[in-house]
């Protein structure tokens, strides 16, 4: 065997140039699918400021960005080497540069335009106002709708997962009755009380035609839903909730940080709460225990001075403790509709949805006003004079509460208002 045998030259394969005629929308979105290209790395590869404006050295075109990547440079950019402390830069730009040549940009580009999903850069005009100049704006943002889905008087309403039947039902007429004063209800979708919040409101908007488009004007825009998720607007998460992010772009906007793809991983949800605070005008926490995504939301809420609402709960209730704590904090009760429209300084005078909740309470709920009187009443009495179940009797009273007829004590009920109001 000679040496010119054995020494055959190792052969490359070519390295496609970028796709043509493509939008730098295109660019930007598939350099977040490349292993390890963070949303700040990507930025300093568009040399995107948090501000929205350039960068030191001047801002990159989508395509142009790319080829940095495609070529194996990303690690000669002074702005990519800051942020890129775990590993040298150079491995890590070969890395992307290896991961870029496997894909194909005018077919995973076409994934978007399949789904409806726009593809917005910080500091453009297509960017939506609202989150532009919110605190850690994202550089790339992912939607199923229309931008001016974002604007107006909205309200968040989050809470825990393992929410109770009266929680949930506290949500859904939160959703509802929110939505009908044509604020949007922003959440994120999950189990429990955000999905009972967005069923809510889609009982309204969906009767009053809200749609994903760019609406200027009219009841509908300005009541359509906002959902905020933690993953790629094509992997719903649950699973189960595929129908309802349906519904909420159809009828509103789904916003996202993350390319098509992305999985809803666990430490994706602290950033996702953000987006959901730069969203709201208000929060409503509606149930949640000590801790958890609903509570950091809150907090959040607090440091950046937007308002906090909270739904009083039961003192024996886990689900409670959360909501307890931030009213005993200083958080505004959150006991009706009409609390929650207070603080967005909206009057709720003759509209339909207000009137119904001062309408004398009729069947199951008339039962229970009957059997209360005027003293404290326990559950375990109630339940014997109203002959209803529990998880029943739960819903009801939550109704009752929240529409301002009863006051729930320590381990008791207590009538509070005259059918005169």
């Amino acid at each position: 065997m000679t040496n010119a045998t054995a020494a055959a030259p190792v052969r490359q394969r070519p390295v496609p140039p970028p796709a043509a005629g493509l939008p730098d929308a295109a660019y930007a979105a598939l350099m977040l699918t490349l292993p390890g290209l963070w949303p700040a790395r990507a930025a300093a590869l568009l040399g995107i400021a948090r501000s929205g404006r350039a960068v030191e050295g001047g801002r990159r075109a989508g395509r142009e960005a790319w080829e940095i990547v495609r070529s194996g440079r990303a690690g000669d950019v002074p702005a990519v080497r800051a942020l890129v402390r775990e590993a040298r830069p150079e491995v890590l730009a070969a890395h992307w540069a290896a991961a870029a040549a496997r894909v194909n940009v005018a077919s995973s580009w076409a994934a978007y335009q399949r789904l409806g999903v726009r593809v917005d850069l910080l500091g453009e005009g297509s960017y939506p106002e609202r989150l532009a100049h919110a605190p850690a704006a994202p550089y790339v943002l992912f939607r199923r709708g229309g931008a001016r889905q974002l604007e107006g008087k909205t309200a968040a309403i989050v809470g825990t997962r393992r929410a109770s039947p009266g929680g949930r039902e506290i949500a859904h007429q939160f959703g509802a009755g929110l939505t009908a004063h044509g604020v949007r209800v922003v959440s994120g979708l999950a189990l429990g009380i955000d999905a009972a919040a967005h069923e809510g409101a889609l009982t309204v908007a969906g009767v009053a035609g809200a749609g994903g488009r760019d609406q200027p004007d009219g009841a509908a825009a300005r009541g359509a839903p906002i959902g905020v998720v933690a993953g790629g607007l094509d992997r719903a998460y649950p699973a189960r909730h595929r129908v309802l992010w349906d519904r909420v772009a159809a009828a509103g906007v789904l916003v996202s940080e993350w390319p098509l793809g992305a999985a809803s991983e666990g430490w994706r949800f602290p950033a996702r709460n953000r987006l959901i605070v730069s969203l709201a005008d208000v929060v409503i926490v509606v149930e949640s225990r000590q801790t958890g995504g609903s509570m950091i939301t809150a907090d959040l809420a607090l440091e950046r001075g937007v308002p906090v609402l909270a739904v009083p709960g039961s003192i024996r209730s886990p689900t409670s403790a959360g909501t307890n704590r931030l009213l005993g904090e200083g958080a505004a009760p959150a006991c009706s509709v009409d609390d929650v429209l207070t603080a967005l300084s909206l009057s709720s005078g003759g509209a339909a949805g207000v009137a119904a909740e001062r309408a004398l309470p009729t069947g199951d709920a008339a039962t229970v006003l009957a059997a209360l009187g005027w003293g404290p009443v326990g559950s375990d009495a109630l339940l014997a004079r109203t002959g209803l179940d529990p998880p029943r009797l739960a819903v009801v009273l939550a109704h009752l509460e929240l529409d301002g007829w009863v006051a729930g004590g320590p381990g008791s009920w207590q009538r509070v208002r005259a059918a005169d109001g």
